[in-house]
């Protein structure tokens, strides 16, 4: 399973804003998630926390595009991004992957634009927008079910719209109008995912479904260790990557877990 790294170039991201919000720090941490052992950086402009404010697509560029190139040199580097002349900017930057948190709702240049870039493309469920989605959270017909299910009708549309299959890569978007138990559940259920014959990617760092085992007071930092354990726990199921902050505490996590697999296999 392979590791994302998130690099998040922005004042107000929930766990990290303002933490690598230049060009130059933002570098330097990419290259450091790349020495702990992170295969993907994750590159982002735009926080999508809830209640975040949204970016114009220019301005959302001009905060990414001096890292995009320079990590994009170094390593395989996904933008985040629900703007399609973002994806086209980055693409052409060297980035390899576009990680789009709307699932094609948030442009609807978006669809169109990865079809003719022929990258691989993460399409992620969401429900609304940062401002909107914790009211969307109702899911009458269980969570993992209609999750799966908004999901593959929004994969339908991007394969209609030019994209190859195979190069669409599914997340089922935790904490995105997903609360508390909900993001529980959908984890328990990520075999249904992986059934699709899609990648499934997770991003389960820090987010505040993990207050149930960490604490309502917990840090974000202090979220590591259950982000960590989930990371080890996906790692046998079949998942094609975890999108966290904390690359170190993953990774390790991960590669005890295969070991430990490895082991049973050869008694």
């Amino acid at each position: 399973m392979k590791i994302m790294g998130i690099v998040n170039v922005t004042p107000d991201s929930f766990s990290d804003g303002g933490m690598w919000d230049t060009p130059e720090k933002a570098v330097a941490h990419g290259r450091s998630l790349l020495c702990l052992g992170a295969d993907v950086l994750d590159i982002g402009g735009e926080s999508t926390r809830p209640g975040a404010r949204s970016l114009d697509s220019a301005t959302e560029w001009d905060r990414i595009a001096p890292v995009v190139t320079d990590l994009a040199r170094e390593g395989c580097v996904s933008v985040d991004t629900y703007h399609a002349r973002t994806a086209e900017l980055a693409v052409r930057a060297g980035a390899k992957i576009v990680n789009d948190v709307t699932g094609g709702k948030g442009d609807p240049e978006m669809f169109a634009a990865v079809a003719d870039l022929g990258c691989e493309y993460i399409l992620q469920h969401g429900r609304g927008n940062a401002r909107t989605m914790n009211s969307l959270s109702n899911y009458e017909s269980g969570v993992a079910q209609t999750v799966l299910a908004e999901l593959l009708r929004a994969r339908d549309r991007a394969v209609a719209a030019g994209i190859d299959a195979q190069k669409i890569i599914l997340d089922p978007g935790l904490g995105f109008a997903k609360l508390g138990d909900q993001d529980w559940e959908l984890l328990r259920h990520t075999e249904m995912f992986v059934n699709t014959g899609h990648r499934v990617l997770i991003g389960q760092s820090r987010k505040r479904f993990l207050q149930a085992v960490c604490g309502a007071e917990s840090s974000f930092p202090q979220r590591d260790t259950a982000t960590a354990v989930i990371s080890a726990f996906l790692s046998g199921m079949g998942v094609w990557a975890v999108r966290v902050h904390n690359v170190q505490a993953s990774a390790q996590a991960v590669a005890t877990a295969e070991k430990l697999g490895k082991t049973r296999e050869t008694r």
